[in-house]
């Protein structure tokens, strides 16, 4: 029942008329829920095998991150602007890292389990999602750094520190939306994830994760025109309106506006939806393709 279900045609459905089915194909996955904890638990197992210090990585690297952006802009710099820098730094770059381990990890994912893809049937987006809630795991155990040092810092918390985990959220369907089309396009063009890394080194230095937005210009000038640089700034970044989220609560002890918010989560939402309707459009044919 199950596989063929998995092989209703869909490729010549428009996203309107997918929405039944990957209603259905959703609700398929509780059935596959022991599937996909079993695949979490192997890429961790897998990603700390042989090491030393084991999950204590998840820690020790952005403390380490931490250490070397402080020195870089508090000395090198000469940049004392921003207060409780360690506190700015690590609510950019803990999600940051979550972000692009799960693109990089997630756009392969079903690229590298082929062999499993050829031998039984189960819903495919099984693979990346897997991967998502593997660097899931090691955000949230990362984000304890992040705290250790508001308590070490003394940095107050924000009252409205309970929507951390709707935050958490949208940025976890966000990125999977991402890597749900990035895993379809590494399938039939495996030169994706290196094109990627390349992507996604400038994406870092074009989202606020190091430094303040209010660095940029308020307007810019182009042709006579006049734009609105730091509202663009969020518009066609996502990621750096997810940021501003996670500093709103973490670090600057404020409430992230609600127009903004809700900007934000939708975005979030399209992306998920228009990523997931790509990936179960061309996933019939991924066992002849990997």
């Amino acid at each position: 029942m199950h596989s063929q279900f998995l092989h209703l045609p869909v490729e010549s459905t428009s996203f309107k008329e997918s929405i039944p089915y990957m209603g259905k194909r959703a609700k398929l996955l509780l059935h596959y829920r022991f599937l996909i904890y079993n695949l979490v638990m192997r890429d961790l197992k897998a990603r700390y095998r042989n090491s030393v210090l084991g999950f204590l990585w998840s820690l020790l690297n952005p403390l380490g991150m931490m250490v070397v952006f402080t020195v870089v802009a508090t000395v090198l710099f000469r940049d004392q602007t921003i207060e409780n820098y360690p506190i700015f730094l690590l609510a950019g770059i803990l999600p940051w890292n979550f972000f692009t381990a799960s693109v990089m990890t997630g756009t392969n994912s079903v690229v590298s389990n082929g062999h499993l893809i050829k031998k039984i049937y189960f819903p495919t987006e099984v693979l990346p999602i897997s991967a998502i809630l593997a660097n899931l795991v090691n955000f949230l155990l990362a984000l304890t750094v992040l705290f250790a040092a508001i308590i070490v810092l003394r940095v107050p918390f924000s009252p409205w520190l309970w929507l951390l985990p709707v935050v958490i959220l949208i940025h976890t369907l966000f990125a999977l939306g991402v890597v749900f089309f990035l895993s379809t396009l590494q399938v039939y063009y495996h030169d994706t994830l290196i094109v990627m890394d390349v992507v996604l080194l400038a994406w870092f230095f074009l989202t606020p994760v190091f430094y303040s937005a209010s660095m940029l210009p308020v307007s810019y000038t182009v042709w006579g025109i006049t734009l609105d640089v730091r509202r663009l700034f969020y518009i066609l970044n996502p990621m750096a309106s997810l940021i501003n989220m996670y500093r709103d609560l973490l670090y600057g002890g404020t409430r992230t506006d609600l127009d903004f918010f809700l900007r934000t989560a939708v975005t979030a939402v399209i992306v998920f939806l228009a990523g997931y309707w790509f990936f179960i459009r061309y996933s019939g044919n991924f066992s002849e393709e990997v």
